[in-house]
């Protein structure tokens, strides 16, 4: 890691820890769970660029993607292209509203996903990948550059399902202002469809891998059921202590089909809801 980013995260960690302590006496533990955020694994937003190449370039510089694949798929996919706040807004390591009341997630996360899900996504093996809460399409179009490979035409099948329209109607738009995204979906390497993501997408699975960009009020045991033996589901959940945390949670189904699951990180998320009543 660059002495810089060394430096920065010497300094932010000992902010944040003063901080906290500082806060813990005041108000006691209870105050914990409302500054997750300040914690050294989520201060990511250090990592923003100027250019999409940039923003790839400072997480992997940073560590917060480890593996060469995740990191070309990455840099391949112009964020701008599924950010509709502003170009320059896409390079933050923020979320950013994209309509309807949603958001795109921090590439951070995005890196997160693609890390913990990888050895379930072999390139050009015909993995098949469920993305729930798809958006804007960005990580659907991630997740295929990893399955279908660098040129979209290995083998291999990413499923993106949203429970609004517009942004299912978003994303293929989004996916068609690049050449890859264009043969993507035209050869049906992408599918992009409108439905409840809570109840999976039974038609396109089994999944080696599913994605849920919301967070979900249980695991939904739903989406468990449409994992491959072996597969792997990466989901935000919300807690349920009363104090709106969320936390990753990464459920493994074995090649017997056992189940394990495992509390990650703290996270902050839009909910996985229904559709808005009109």
């Amino acid at each position: 890691m660059p002495l810089e980013n060394r430096l920065t995260l010497f300094f932010g960690t000992t902010i944040s820890i003063v901080l906290l302590a500082v806060l813990y006496q005041i108000t006691g533990p209870r105050i914990i769970p409302l500054f997750w955020f300040l914690t050294p694994s989520t201060m990511a937003w250090r990592c923003s660029g100027r250019t999409n190449a940039e923003l790839i370039s400072n997480l992997f510089n940073a560590g917060l993607i480890t593996s060469p694949r995740v990191r070309d798929a990455m840099t391949s996919v112009d964020r701008a292209h599924y950010c509709p706040s502003s170009p320059l807004a896409a390079y933050e390591d923020s979320p950013q509203p994209i309509g309807f009341s949603a958001t795109i997630s921090a590439p951070h996360m995005h890196a997160s996903a693609c890390e913990s899900l990888l050895n379930f996504m072999p390139e050009s093996k015909g993995a098949r990948v469920l993305d729930v809460g798809s958006g804007s399409g960005y990580l659907t179009h991630v997740i295929a550059n990893l399955v279908c490979g660098a040129d979209g035409k290995g083998e291999g099948k990413v499923v993106g399902i949203d429970h609004i329209q517009g942004l299912v109607d978003m994303s293929r738009d989004n996916m068609r202002r690049s050449e890859e995204g264009r043969s993507l979906l035209d050869t049906g390497r992408v599918e992009l469809v409108k439905g409840d993501g809570r109840k999976g997408y039974p038609e396109g699975g089994p999944y080696d891998a599913i994605h849920v960009g919301a967070a979900a009020v249980e695991l939904h045991q739903s989406l468990i059921d449409q994992l491959k033996c072996p597969g792997r589901l990466f989901i935000p959940v919300e807690d349920n202590d009363g104090w709106g945390s969320q936390w990753i949670w990464v459920v493994d189904k074995d090649k017997d089909g056992k189940v394990s699951k495992k509390r990650d990180m703290g996270v902050r998320y839009v909910p996985l809801t229904d559709a808005p009543k009109r």
